[in-house]
């Protein structure tokens, strides 16, 4: 049965550090752990990368999860019940029991890297402009830092700042980062940049990795770089370093954590970074992406209705 880092006892603690009341059940069929989330119209229950399912029949082991969920659910006012399963059953399957294609929370698509090869064929199935890159930083002025003090994220919450204001995205607030970065599964990586015409210090990229030691996978979770020094190979120094000490680690898979799907049109939010991704060698992994089963369908009608005019109002101030 394969378990996910979202679903793991680590998550569980970090959720319930951030305030979330938090369910854990499991069989041998099946297993999962749901956050509850409140809304304005209720809760719903939500089970991110989950649940975890029997591989023998795993269409009737998630329907076994839904009956478990529906009388959750009931005791705790939900009106509709949220699910990622981490494999790519069919959505007719999925829709055989109730459950309808949502937006995507968490990716659907990712990219993942061996890392049992040998350091000298990761390198070799980088792209050559990454390699090369990768051979180069320290020369241009970079270093890599690693940290695990809280008070650091400052850090990543300035880079983001930023960067949200000059691409229109929505981040993470920075008592989230932190309390994230105070998890054991937690390391904060900060590129440094030695100014040669003033000597100067400066951070220019940052971003937080995760490790499972259960999957023995490392996970490239919330980054951002200065743009002003896009032209520096700031973020290739993050991720290579990051790559190689999940080596060191004993780490066996690194995961980049969501691309844009096969059929993506160009303009696609995420096709840059796909492309850069894709450039440290790897493979694709899919999953079924996110679900919604409806308890109370006037009251989840209105739910969807409202949360598509939220997100509308949001692309009109960007």
């Amino acid at each position: 049965m394969y378990t996910h880092f979202l679903q793991s006892n680590a998550w569980k603690t970090f959720q319930t550090a951030l305030g979330k009341t938090v369910f854990e059940i499991s069989t041998p069929d099946f297993a999962y752990l749901a956050i509850l989330e409140p809304t304005k119209l209720g809760n719903y229950l939500y089970l991110p990368y989950g649940p975890s399912l029997s591989e023998k029949n795993p269409k009737s082991a998630l329907g076994s999860v839904l009956d478990s969920l529906k009388s959750l659910a009931k005791a705790h006012n939900c009106f509709f019940l949220r699910l990622e399963p981490p494999f790519p059953l069919s959505k007719s399957s999925l829709e055989s029991l109730g459950l309808q294609k949502s937006t995507d929370l968490n990716p659907a698509e990712t990219w993942i890297l061996d890392l049992t090869q040998s350091k000298e064929d990761i390198l070799r199935h980088m792209s050559q402009g990454t390699r090369t890159r990768h051979n180069t930083f320290a020369k241009k002025g970079l270093s890599v830092e690693v940290s695990h003090d809280p008070e650091d994220i400052k850090y990543l919450v300035s880079l983001q700042t930023a960067l949200a204001r000059e691409k229109g995205i929505n981040t993470f607030s920075e008592t989230y980062l932190k309390t994230e970065l105070e998890q054991p599964f937690a390391s904060l990586y900060l590129v440094h940049y030695q100014d040669p015409t003033n000597n100067k210090d400066k951070i220019i990229a940052a971003s937080l990795f995760f490790d499972d030691d259960l999957s023995k996978t490392r996970f490239y979770m919330q980054s951002a770089a200065d743009l002003a020094y896009k032209k520096l190979p700031g973020t290739v120094a993050l991720l290579s370093t990051a790559i190689f000490d999940a080596k060191a680690k004993g780490l066996e898979t690194f995961d980049f954590w969501g691309i844009a799907p096969d059929n993506a049109p160009e303009n696609h939010p995420w096709a840059g970074f796909t492309a850069f991704k894709k450039s440290f060698g790897g493979k694709e992994k899919r999953y079924a992406g996110t679900y919604d089963l409806p308890l109370d369908p006037k009251k989840y009608s209105l739910y969807t209705r409202l949360r598509s005019l939220n997100r509308r109002l949001r692309k009109l101030k960007k």
